[in-house]
């Protein structure tokens, strides 16, 4: 028999608090009705500046089957809180993390750039990626790479030795899922490959918070700036000053001039 399951949660503390952070926002999506193109992340709304969906789309689900697959196979892969003696652990997976949410996401965007403008193949200007599978095929490479001897469960349907696991799995629900995004996938494994090979590397405490600082500020600006939700509270209100001069306009009006009027703004993406 194996562990109770309040043992293997204790174990796994930051997957289980992973997994409940995605059904929780499947089940919101689902109870608010809100389609998939309103949190996924394609190449046409990058470009029109909706950065925050890097993030929301990671985390979104579009069905139960879709959830379910996902966590299973990052549920297997929290044994990577457990190997700390090999250099891995609950830090180093909570940093790696949030790098592999935000690298993959951005390599999907670099590879929809390029099979667009270079290869002309405006198919994937339609394309809208959604769901943490970027993330369960980076660790999966990662584990491949520092553990290769270890065998894994794949989405709950097979039993694979992890060095073959990434490719495999990349076939697999390629074939079993035609939907399923193959360059989102690809993008994990590239990820994957590029920390476990010490191409992306030296994350500590320090890095991990100044990295989650940035990706929140831009989150929060590229939301305000798409006008997907109002943030009137981060405008900037003019100041009127009395004592400052003012000036007339050849259409004869007279105007205070204003701290808000003053030129040099910039807007930050």
């Amino acid at each position: 028999m194996g562990k109770p399951l309040v043992y293997e949660i204790a174990e796994k503390p930051v997957t289980s608090s992973l997994i409940a952070l995605c059904s929780f926002i499947w089940f919101y999506i689902q109870k608010k009705s809100i389609g998939y193109s309103q949190v996924g992340l394609s190449y046409d709304t990058a470009v029109d500046g909706h950065y925050w969906r890097i993030i929301t789309s990671a985390f979104s689900h579009i069905s139960v089957i879709h959830l379910v697959f996902n966590m299973s196979a990052l549920w297997s892969l929290g044994i990577v809180e457990q190997l700390g003696d090999i250099g891995l652990g609950i830090k180093y997976y909570v940093h790696y993390t949030l790098v592999l949410v935000v690298l993959s996401g951005a390599l999907v965007l670099v590879a929809y750039h390029v099979l667009i403008r270079r290869f002309k193949i405006e198919y994937f200007r339609r394309v809208t990626a959604v769901g943490y599978s970027c993330v369960v095929f980076g660790w999966m490479t990662v584990l491949s790479v520092k553990r290769p001897s270890m065998r894994m469960n794949v989405f709950g349907v097979l039993s694979l030795p992890i060095s073959f696991a990434p490719f495999e799995s990349l076939i697999f629900t390629s074939i079993i899922v035609p939907q399923a995004s193959f360059v989102g996938h690809l993008a994990g494994i590239v990820a994957g490959y590029a920390i476990s090979w010490g191409l992306v590397h030296g994350m500590n405490d320090y890095w991990a918070v100044s990295l989650l600082w940035w990706v929140v500020l831009v989150f929060i600006l590229s939301l305000k700036r798409s006008g997907t939700y109002d943030f009137s509270f981060l405008e900037i209100e003019p100041v009127v000053d009395s004592s400052l001069p003012s000036i007339r306009f050849p259409e004869g009006y007279v105007r205070t001039l204003q701290m808000g009027a003053l030129p040099g703004t910039i807007d930050v993406v």
